[in-house]
C-alpha cells in the first residue's frame, strides 16, 4: 500500500515537472470554473465551514483528471446544490445566478473537454486554446442575449398558448435528443 502511494505520488511529481504552461493554465481555468459554479449554485453559507470542503475538491477533481466522468459528476453536484438552494433555502431564482451558472459549467465542460486530448507535456500554440476560448465565449455571450431575449417576450407573451408552444418545444428537444441516441448507436 505504501509502495502504491510513494509510486503516485513520484508520478504526480514528474508530471507536474514536465507540464508546460498552457495545459497547466487551462487545468487552472477548469477548476476556476468548478469553484465559481459551486460557490454560486449552493447556499452561502457553507462557505467556510466544513462541508466546503467536499464541494471544492469535487469542483477541482476535472482540473486533475479531465478524461472520464469526472466533469459531469461536477456538474450535477452543482446542479444539485442550486436546485437544494432554491427549493429548500427559499432563494431566489435570479437571472444573474443562473447565467453564471450556466456559464461556469459550460466553459468548465469545454476546457475539460480541451484538456482531455491536451497532454500535460505538450508544447500548444496559443491560438489554439485562444480560438478555443473565444468559441467558448462566443457560445456563453449569445446563449446569454438568447435568455434574456426569450424571458422578456414570456414575460410578454405569458398565458395559455405560450404553455403550449414551451410544451410542444420540450417535446421537440427531447424527440430530437431520442432521435440522436438511437442514430449513434446504430449498427
Amino acid at each position: 500500500m505504501l509502495e502504491m502511494i510513494t509510486r503516485r505520488f513520484g508520478g504526480a511529481r514528474r508530471t507536474l515537472s514536465r507540464a508546460t504552461v498552457l495545459p497547466f493554465l487551462v487545468r487552472c481555468a477548469i477548476g476556476v470554473c468548478g469553484l465559481v459554479a459551486v460557490s454560486v449554485a449552493w447556499p452561502s453559507g457553507l462557505f467556510g465551514t466544513q462541508y466546503f470542503v467536499p464541494l471544492a475538491v469535487v469542483a477541482l477533481y476535472p482540473a486533475f483528471a479531465p478524461r472520464g466522468r469526472g466533469a459531469t459528476f461536477a456538474a450535477l453536484v452543482v446542479i444539485g446544490g442550486w436546485l437544494l438552494d432554491t427549493a429548500f433555502y427559499d432563494s431566489e431564482v435570479s437571472l444573474w445566478r443562473v447565467l453564471t451558472i450556466a456559464a461556469a459549467l459550460y466553459l468548465g465542460h469545454s476546457l475539460t473537454a480541451l484538456a482531455a486530448v491536451l497532454p500535460s507535456d505538450a508544447v500548444v500554440n496559443f491560438d489554439v486554446v485562444g480560438l478555443w476560448l473565444a468559441r467558448a465565449l462566443a457560445v456563453i455571450l449569445i446563449s446569454a442575449v438568447l435568455t434574456v431575449f426569450a424571458l422578456g417576450l414570456a414575460a410578454q407573451l405569458a398565458g395559455g398558448p405560450f404553455l403550449v408552444a414551451t410544451v410542444v418545444g420540450l417535446a421537440g428537444a427531447a424527440g430530437a435528443t431520442l432521435l440522436i441516441a438511437r442514430l449513434v448507436h446504430r449498427p
